[in-house]
């Protein structure tokens, strides 16, 4: 039997062994949780505010529309700094991992960011994904479900992303002057992705309906997210049922929180909560039970994760979800004793051909999904035999390039997988030839890569 501690760090956290202070159970996890973000605070990360005076100053050299040496010097100036700012946004996401008290939190930003996926496609946008992070995701953690919605959605990182500019009106002033049409892709999905779910018995009409809604909503370098009358579709929406009146923001922000409140909505969240935390294929009656908590409280966040934590089928003994290459990574630095210090303190080119890159080359690149749908949660989505030989060659290879003398394997085995260390690979592991194979069998073992 895997004790509760264990199972608290290897399912809801990143890992043993916890860091100081870390909360071992699930109501002190809940506590931790509900208080400040301390990792947040250690290793700041300034959102969109810190990149905004760079890419105004882009945006007014392309207005400028000079092409001379002088000009394009400045853009490459000011694009190395972008690139500076992500690459510190980069540290500062994996030492709030290795150092945070609250692992559960840190798994909590991680799945958000990836249900609310948006991919940088240009350098300019870089640090977009981590902004969504710092200005969206982290301040609404624990809020409903409905205003976390409403911040990502109508984030500068997600209108860019699914090209929300694209979209006028067809029968608006400008989109009558330039015949301009909808782009659905911002209304497709945040009804099919980001809440009521692919089988949520839908129209097209309320996917047009909710794109004519957003019409007006868009991104602008210098001003933020604004909503522009002239580009904005005349007349009421009927979204679901309900119909909207009137225009601007306050309509839209109406719409998306009575999406973020929908009972199809809360077993669309509740279902995926359960398959990343638990099991690819979840037990019905802990979905049922997380919907009821979000129903109940109209989305109230906190109620949802305490309803995920309290049910017995959450603490099941099995382990039957596979690390995703992230995971992996970042478990098994901590596993080597790695701080978020030692980490920073790393070369840039280290840094990323240990981590990035590695990543990568197991299936994954960070902050870089190949949709708005995210990675995927299916184990067969990651143990393939090529991503399998990237995680063998890893373990095998790279902890001696992140420290100067190796933990003995024993003991490090004992220390990062607790009671699931089973003694045929304690066996294995003190009958290594030398240390670093040692500790590489426990990176590469069946334990270590299951959650």
């Amino acid at each position: 039997m895997t004790a509760i501690r264990t199972i608290a760090a290897i399912r809801f956290g990143f890992g043993l062994p916890l860091p100081a202070g870390a909360p071992d159970t699930a109501d002190a996890m809940l506590v931790r949780l509900a208080g400040p973000d301390i990792a947040a605070q250690d290793w700041p990360i300034g959102g969109l505010e810190q990149a905004a005076p760079l890419l105004i100053a882009l945006k007014s050299i392309k207005k400028e529309g000079k092409s001379d040496a002088a000009q394009a010097g400045r853009r490459d100036d000011l694009l190395t700094q972008i690139a500076e700012v992500t690459y510190a946004a980069r540290i500062a996401t994996f030492g709030r991992i290795l150092d945070a008290p609250d692992g559960f939190r840190e798994r909590l930003v991680s799945f958000w960011a990836n249900h609310f996926s948006v991919v940088a496609r240009n350098p300019a946008e870089t640090f977009m994904p981590f902004a969504l992070v710092e200005d969206a995701i982290r301040p609404h953690l624990t809020a409903r479900f409905s205003d976390l919605l409403a911040a990502v959605t109508l984030h500068p990182a997600m209108l860019l992303y699914l090209d929300q500019s694209a979209s006028v009106g067809p029968n608006s002033g400008l989109g009558k002057k330039q015949s301009k049409g909808l782009n659905e892709n911002l209304a497709r999905e945040v009804i099919e992705l980001h809440s009521l779910g692919v089988d949520a018995g839908y129209a097209q009409d309320d996917v047009r309906q909710m794109a004519e809604l957003l019409t007006g909503l868009v991104y602008q370098v210098d001003a933020g997210t604004v909503f522009l009358p002239r580009r904005a579709e005349p007349g009421p929406e009927t979204v679901l049922g309900k119909t909207y009146q009137g225009e601007g923001l306050a309509m839209i922000r109406e719409a998306l929180g009575d999406l973020g409140k929908r009972p199809e909505t809360a077993v669309h969240i509740a279902k995926k909560l359960v398959v990343h935390f638990i099991s690819d294929h979840p037990d019905p009656d802990l979905v049922a039970a997380v919907a009821a908590a979000f129903v109940a409280t109209d989305g109230d966040l906190m109620a949802v994760y305490t309803a995920l934590l309290s049910h017995p089928a959450a603490w099941q003994d099995q382990m039957e979800k596979i690390r995703q290459p992230f995971d992996f990574i970042l478990v098994s630095a901590r596993a080597l004793g790695l701080s978020g210090k030692m980490v920073q303190n790393l070369n840039y080119r280290p840094f990323q051909r240990i981590f990035l890159k590695s990543m990568q080359a197991m299936g994954q690149p960070f902050k870089a999904p190949n949709g708005p749908n995210g990675f995927p949660e299916a184990a067969d989505a990651w143990i393939t035999p090529q991503a399998l030989a990237s995680r063998i060659t890893w373990a095998m290879q790279e902890p001696q390039q992140l420290l100067d003398v190796l933990p003995d394997p024993v003991a490090m085995a004992q220390s990062c997988l607790a009671d699931r260390a089973s003694p045929a690979l304690l066996l294995a592991v003190s009958r290594s030839e030398d240390i670093r194979e040692g500790v590489g069998l426990i990176l590469a073992s069946a334990e270590f890569n299951r959650r």
